[in-house]
């Protein structure tokens, strides 16, 4: 039978729609002009840790705005994975790019364990069990040799990229970093809008319906999981090449909330949202440093303020208004 001129329409229509969509090449395009302009407009430590955050909160995004499974134990994947890249570069001699692998790894197969245990529960007890053996991390790092106690790991030597550029200079560091940012920023776009991330928006809105269709859901879960871990990690790892330390600060509880909060103020379930509340947190946090103790107060009022006025986050509201997924 041929095809109707109707239905060539919508498959051409299909085809355009396939792939990166235009706003988000443009976005993508100017976030990347923008990063790489940055270190020269403000200090590249602070552009650096901006990054950093980013990426573990689009990590974290993945599972909690895509998976549905909200988790108040990211730091331990985020700081297991900087006290191992710490070690492995200060006492083992790897090279940066070696020792933010290994520190990757670490958390990828720490995300799997604890995913294992965790999946069997839901709701409120599996984000329960989460926080458990977050502490658990937490209290091995303080205890065990290698990590340094409550010292962590100082002095970590940002050594020569692939034993050959070194990264001594803030900028050249500053590069490494952004290859790393962004190119796990577009991993995350991908694995969003592969068919492993559409099965996981199904799960997310009506899991009973998705297993009737056949879907082991579990086995998504532990995949999303341990995913999320993975990139948590690699922004864990990274960071600890930047401050050259792997300190408790990162294993912490507090840490967790810190990524929860980043999410929900930029936008849950939003490709660009959680860019944009690591940006506003960890600028807040640089900027109103003075007010000491008073800038955990002032982050509380501006996510109450954040979710009474954008109950959708600010880029989840940016994007209803627009009527475009952002």
């Amino acid at each position: 039978m041929a095809m109707t001129e109707n239905e060539s329409g919508q498959d051409v229509r299909f085809l355009k729609e396939v792939g990166m969509p235009r706003l988000h090449k443009v976005i993508f395009l100017v976030l990347l002009a923008f990063l790489i302009a940055l270190p020269f407009m403000v200090y590249p430590i602070f552009a650096m840790k901006v990054m950093c955050f980013a990426l573990f909160a689009a990590a974290f995004n993945l599972l909690l705005g895509f998976g549905g499974l909200l988790s108040f134990g990211h730091a331990a994947y985020f700081g297991g994975a900087s006290y191992v890249a710490a070690h492995a570069a200060k006492v083992w001699g790897f090279t940066p790019e070696l020792a933010v692998l290994a520190g990757t790894l670490a958390a990828a197969l720490l995300g799997l364990a604890i995913g294992s245990l965790a999946i069997r529960r839901q709701g409120i007890y599996f984000a329960m069990v989460t926080l458990a053996f977050a502490q658990m991390v937490y209290f091995f790092a303080l205890q065990a040799e290698f990590t340094g106690g409550e010292d962590g790991i100082q002095g970590v030597p940002r050594g020569d990229l692939f034993g050959m550029f070194s990264l001594q200079d803030n900028i050249a560091l500053y590069f490494f970093v952004l290859a790393i940012t962004f190119g796990g920023i577009l991993a995350l776009y991908r694995i969003v809008h592969s068919p492993f991330g559409q099965v996981l928006k199904a799960i997310r809105e009506n899991e009973p319906r998705a297993i009737s269709l056949g879907y082991q859901v579990n086995r998504y879960k532990l995949m999303v999981f341990t995913l999320s871990a993975t990139f948590a990690g690699l922004a864990g790892a990274t960071k600890s090449q930047i401050f050259q330390l792997a300190s408790l600060t990162d294993v912490h509880w507090s840490m967790s909330g810190e990524v929860v909060l980043m999410t929900l103020l930029g936008g849950m379930g939003t490709i660009f949202g959680p860019l944009v509340g690591a940006a506003i947190i960890v600028t807040m946090q640089n900027y109103l440093a003075t007010f000491g103790a008073w800038v955990t107060i002032i982050q509380g009022v501006i996510f109450v303020l954040g979710v009474l006025l954008f109950r959708e986050g600010i880029v989840g509201v940016i994007s209803r208004l627009l009527k475009r997924r952002l």
